[in-house]
């Protein structure tokens, strides 16, 4: 990676008890410290309300067009972090902050089921497992918010999107500890996108029909 490219970070906003929701103030924490001298950070708070979310990460990609996109979430009564794999269209009944719910209960209308991240979330908990780190993967993001602005970003993105539930209690909740932690882990997603395996994935995934995953 020659030249500069971007990467979105997204964190949200309040919600509940979190009048500031962490996973904002990490997605400034990461702002400050960068991804390195040939990746361009570029932060955005997403409200917790469905249709403003859906536009927004929509533009992201239509206009800067990232390399890739991660999106930070609060795991509530959790001290791991959890590295989401997939996204889901349907299922949203929960409502919003302004009392809605997304039409149709779901993300894309037409968008397939199911979306998985290009990157291969088990290998990379599995490497910072066995360095020691409190991390695990999982395939149900929870059909909120956080779920349906992964599934929204990974059918812009053509899967070149990350979610990752940070802890809300513990040791890796500071932010001593969890900004120097997520810029390890977005390095090694990032590295994994180089290999050739992943790149073909993604030219693969430019094709709409590919877009119907299993």
């Amino acid at each position: 990676m020659s030249e500069t490219e971007t990467v979105v970070v997204t964190g949200f906003g309040p919600f509940r008890q979190f009048l500031v929701n962490p996973s904002w103030t990490t997605a400034q924490g990461l702002k400050v410290a960068g991804l390195g001298e040939s990746i361009h950070v570029y932060i955005k708070e997403l409200p917790v309300s469905y249709k403003p979310t859906q536009q927004i990460v929509a533009e992201l990609w239509e206009t800067l067009k990232p390399k890739f996109a991660v999106h930070l979430g609060i795991a509530r009564a959790s001290s791991l972090v959890i590295l989401e794999q997939s996204g889901k269209n349907s299922g949203y009944r929960e409502r919003d902050v302004c009392g809605l719910c997304p039409t149709d209960h779901r993300c894309i209308r037409g968008g397939p089921e199911k979306m998985d991240s290009v990157v291969n979330m088990r290998a990379v908990s599995k490497h910072f497992q066995q360095a020691g780190v409190d991390m695990i993967h999982s395939r149900d993001a929870g059909r909120y918010l956080c779920d349906f602005a992964y599934y929204c970003s990974l059918y812009h993105g053509q899967r070149r999107a990350a979610f990752i539930h940070i802890p809300s209690s513990g040791s890796l909740a500071s932010a001593e500890k969890l900004v120097p932690l997520l810029q390890e882990i977005i390095v090694t997603m990032l590295k994994q996108l180089e290999e050739p395996k992943y790149q073909l994935d993604t030219m693969v995934d430019l094709h709409p029909a590919s877009m119907v995953l299993p």
